[in-house]
């Protein structure tokens, strides 16, 4: 059926009775409007991205730079377990740190970068 149709086929079953009932289109409600809808939801999704990339920047930021200071190797958690603090001390563990950060960082932005919002109608 076509929309002019369709409208025809539901006028005739409101009109059944002999009485009119109102039309039940959300024109006067504003709450349940199908515009807020989708406007709640693409506020919604855009926050999300933006704490996604605020979080993974933060940490990124973090994991670069804090394996690199003393706080790194001089820290009360470390002080018990003298292994676990000189492997820590590696060069090479504070490398890989500092790459996941990198990493962290990247791939915050790239979801920056492309994000795209689909079209609503």
């Amino acid at each position: 059926m076509s929309d002019p149709d369709l409208r025809e086929h539901e006028d005739a079953g409101r009109t059944h009775t002999g009485l009119a009932t109102p039309d039940p289109s959300p024109q006067g409600d504003t709450a349940s409007s199908p515009e807020q809808v989708p406007r709640t939801k693409i506020w919604l999704h855009r926050l999300s991205v933006l704490l996604f990339v605020f979080v993974c920047a933060s940490a990124g930021v973090l994991l670069v730079i804090l394996p690199w200071t003393q706080q790194w190797v001089d820290n009360v958690l470390l002080f018990r377990f003298p292994a676990l603090r000189s492997v820590v001390s590696n060069g090479f563990v504070r490398g890989v740190c500092s790459g996941l950060g990198i990493l962290d960082i990247w791939i915050g932005f790239s979801e920056a970068i492309h994000y795209r919002e689909e079209k609503h109608a």
